[in-house]
């Protein structure tokens, strides 16, 4: 407070005195070129007469060296610059290419206003920096992140700048870009080497140039994938005629040393419609690849297909987390001993609920195997089970000769130690073996035989009994049928409905059953719905049944009722 006291109360500074008849303009005019060839960098001033064009008042050295007194006849900023005499602004950051953009140089222009003197027109101070060299860095490291270094082409990255750039006054329906995937690569590289693999993408890189039109972008997005951004003029069948003439430019074979190669190009398109942006584009084309390489044919994307997909990864989000956070039930369909009426066991097949719907066995375990969710899910459908088995025990008192089937698929035989788990869950709720089947099928034989036989031949030492499941539905080989350790085949469910009405189908069954007979095996007919099917498949030798006549899938509690009612029935009609 003090100070702002004395400040308050200080007399008011002088003005400047300067000698009779000599202006401050002069005095400006005498500085002016000592202070500009102080400075370490080319300076000049600039003063805008009103009426005439800017002139170069003074410059220093560096200065005119580089631009000379006609800098603003030969630059491109001279507009920009008047401006900025006309506005309030103190500094404005410009740019200069002296000559043409590949071999000129660029400088970093700045105009910093001057103090107005009365007098004299208004001035800015004009600075120029030579950014060549840092223009240059940046736009070899720029080549560099944007473009592939084995081909030349654009890399994913170049690929996306250049096509927002190219979409930015697209319009919907006129450009599409065209995803190319070598079927085959991963393979034709594993056997020739990564440097023949390195000149076979160079060759398919310079066909797929040789088909480009004028205004076509290539870029090669990684691996084995190429993409192309195109303009259409009559909409979606010219982007299939495009990628058919993509194929036929693949198709010459490819000569690597003494060796022919023929790569086949595998073609997905999207057209750009409202609302879709250069990512979104680039998804959608891959996303028809995929079906591509289902049809075996070029594909333009189906936004259906799209749809389906992300339901598809969604329902596999929400599995993982059902089987995560034990959500997951198990249903208890009843098998039937046909020549008795007993109950022989019960099938334990896995249920869904999610947000209060029921989600069908159809939907989520095609989406488990495509996953590989079906491993966990497996797993956890063996543990349950068994525990289901134990927990029977404890309603019924004591230890029954309660059954349980459970389904392993392929993919559990080829990655997880199956045996192991059998065992340990087995013992852990010291349930006998000889309680639990394990049903495989047939595709688990197909993948890897050899695998499938150890693996099932370890499953038989801990106790468990094994059945091939919807059996005649493979390619089983009937030599490794013969080998393996199987005590039960499963007659597939297509054979048994309308088998009575069909001729080929009840031959096809009486020849399951002679298989089975003459093997040893004991047999289980599936979609048993009819009195009638039922006894026909009992006269034919058919050892067991399960299907909607005898019950449906039943919950846990229900199933152990359904279990002691038929114990109770069998008992008292001894």
């Amino acid at each position: 407070m003090a100070l702002a006291r004395k400040l308050a109360s200080a007399p008011a500074p002088r003005p400047l005195a300067l000698p009779e008849g000599v202006s401050l303009a002069r005095v400006a005019d005498q500085l002016r070129r000592p202070f500009l060839e102080a400075l370490p960098i080319a300076a000049a001033i600039v003063e805008a007469c009103p009426g005439a064009p800017l002139k170069v008042v003074d410059a220093n050295v560096a200065f005119e060296t580089i631009a000379g007194t006609d800098l603003f006849i030969r630059c491109s900023f001279s507009d920009r610059l008047r401006s900025f005499f006309g506005s309030s602004d103190a500094v404005v950051d410009l740019e200069w290419i002296d000559g043409d953009a590949i071999s000129g140089r660029c400088y970093a222009v700045r105009a910093a206003r001057l103090a107005r003197i009365d007098g004299v027109a208004p001035r800015v101070l004009l600075t120029l920096v030579d950014r060549t060299a840092e223009r240059a860095s940046e736009q070899t490291l720029r080549r560099e992140m944007f473009s592939d270094s084995l081909t030349g082409l654009l890399n994913r990255a170049g690929f996306g700048d250049a096509l927002e750039t190219s979409l930015a006054d697209a319009a919907p329906g006129g450009h599409a870009v065209l995803v190319v995937d070598l079927a085959r690569f991963s393979r034709i590289n594993e056997s020739i080497g990564p440097l023949a693999g390195d000149e076979l993408l160079i060759t398919v890189a310079r066909r797929l140039l040789s088909a480009l039109r004028g205004g076509d972008i290539l870029a090669r997005m990684g691996g084995n994938e190429f993409a192309l951004y195109v303009a259409l003029s009559k909409g979606p069948e010219e982007a299939l005629a495009i990628a058919r003439r993509i194929g036929s430019v693949l198709a010459a074979p490819c000569r690597l040393s003494d060796l022919e190669i023929r790569v086949e190009g595998v073609v997905g398109c999207a057209v750009l419609e409202p609302g879709c942006d250069g990512d979104e584009l680039i998804r959608r084309a891959q996303f028809a690849v995929k079906r591509a390489k289902v049809t075996g044919e070029p594909q333009v994307y189906q936004p259906r297909a799209f749809d389906l997909a992300r339901r598809h990864f969604s329902l596999e989000t929400q599995l993982r987390r059902a089987i995560e956070a034990d959500r997951l039930t198990l249903a208890f369909q009843p098998i039937i001993e046909l020549d008795s009426g007993q109950v022989a066991g019960f099938e334990a097949l896995a249920r869904w609920r999610e947000d209060g719907q029921d989600v069908p066995p159809g939907t989520f375990i095609p989406v488990a195997e495509d996953s590989g969710l079906i491993v966990p899910l497996g797993r956890w459908a063996l543990h349950a089970a068994v525990r289901t088995l134990r927990d029977w025990d404890a309603m019924a008192g004591h230890r029954t000769e309660a059954r349980m089937n459970v389904n392993l698929s392929s993919l559990q035989i080829a990655r997880d130690d199956v045996p192991a788990l059998v065992a340990e869950s087995l013992s852990a709720q010291a349930i006998d073996p000889a309680r639990l089947t394990l049903e495989i099928t047939e595709s688990a034989l197909i993948a890897d035989p050899v695998r499938a036989a150890r693996t099932l031949d370890r499953i038989r030492e801990t106790g468990a009994t094994l059945a091939l499941d919807d059996f005649g539905t493979g390619y089983s080989n009937l030599a490794n049928l013969q080998r393996l350790p199987l005590d039960v085949l499963k007659i597939d469910q297509s054979f048994i409905t309308g088998m009575l009405g069909d001729r080929d189908k009840l031959a096809i069954v009486r020849a399951i059953l002679s298989l089975a007979r003459a093997l040893g095996l004991k047999t289980t007919a599936e979609g048993v719905e009819t009195r009638e099917l039922a006894e026909t498949l009992a006269a034919l030798g058919c050892t067991g049944a399960q299907g909607y006549f005898y019950a449906a899938p039943l919950e846990g509690d229900a199933a152990f009722a359904y279990w002691s009612r038929s114990l109770a029935a069998t008992s008292s009609a001894s």
